[in-house]
């Protein structure tokens, strides 16, 4: 598993460590930092309300950030596909979660140990700066995301919320023909919809020449709102 360990670290780009020297990684390994775990589709790997003390990355898979209120209802806040962190703002302040953390399909999650940020053992230790720059410029980015979907779900109609969803993925990929994250179902959640109205509103433009699709692929012609 070790061995993984340092291979998964030396094949797969990882924002949270980089800069940081293979010597470095080698030590934190030594010293348990790391763990790696295999979920299952559906499996939930952050509970909410717990107080966690590391930080997941995914090496394959995806992972959904989801939060579910007391009647039921479900909204997804972002997906996490390979490479990227998980739970940091959590681990960090060791406040309870308010999300879950749920595998979207058979997924392999890296953990690395937070705590060992606060060991003054380790405060003359180059990497453990380099890691917390890090960290807030992952949770920096992270922030503007969640502003995102925030202007998403803003408008009141199907298709404002869509128009300014498209907006955006053709921004990030700089391009008008892009792949989403999401499938349907996950889609509405993250845009707070519902499902069948979010597929009719998607076939009316498709109709109507603003876009074409075909499963998460996307082509905007035009968009009006």
């Amino acid at each position: 598993m070790k061995k993984n360990i340092m291979k998964i670290l030396g094949n797969l780009e990882m924002p949270v460590f980089k800069n940081i020297d293979n010597e470095d990684l080698v030590y934190l390994k030594s010293i348990n930092a790391f763990r790696i775990e295999k979920y299952k589709r559906n499996n939930i790997i952050f509970h909410t309300v717990e107080i966690i003390h590391e930080i997941g990355i995914v090496i394959n898979g995806n992972v959904i950030i989801e939060n579910n209120d007391l009647w039921g209802n479900k909204t997804i806040l972002s997906i996490v596909t390979s490479g990227q962190v998980f739970g940091e703002s959590y681990a960090y302040s060791h406040l309870p979660l308010m999300v879950n953390t749920v595998a979207a399909d058979s997924a392999t999650i890296l953990f690395f140990d937070l705590n060992i940020l606060d060991n003054p053992i380790y405060s003359n230790c180059s990497w453990q700066d380099k890691i917390i720059r890090n960290l807030l410029r992952i949770a920096t980015r992270k922030n503007i995301i969640l502003s995102n979907r925030s202007f998403c779900t803003a408008p009141k109609t199907i298709r404002g919320r869509l128009s300014i969803y498209f907006s955006g993925q053709s921004t990030i990929n700089n391009s008008n023909e892009f792949d989403i994250p999401f499938n349907r179902q996950q889609m509405a959640d993250f845009l707070n919809l519902d499902r069948s109205a979010l597929s009719k509103e998607l076939c009316k433009m498709r109709n109507e020449g603003l876009i074409d699709f075909n499963k998460n692929h996307f082509i905007i012609y035009n968009i009006d709102n």
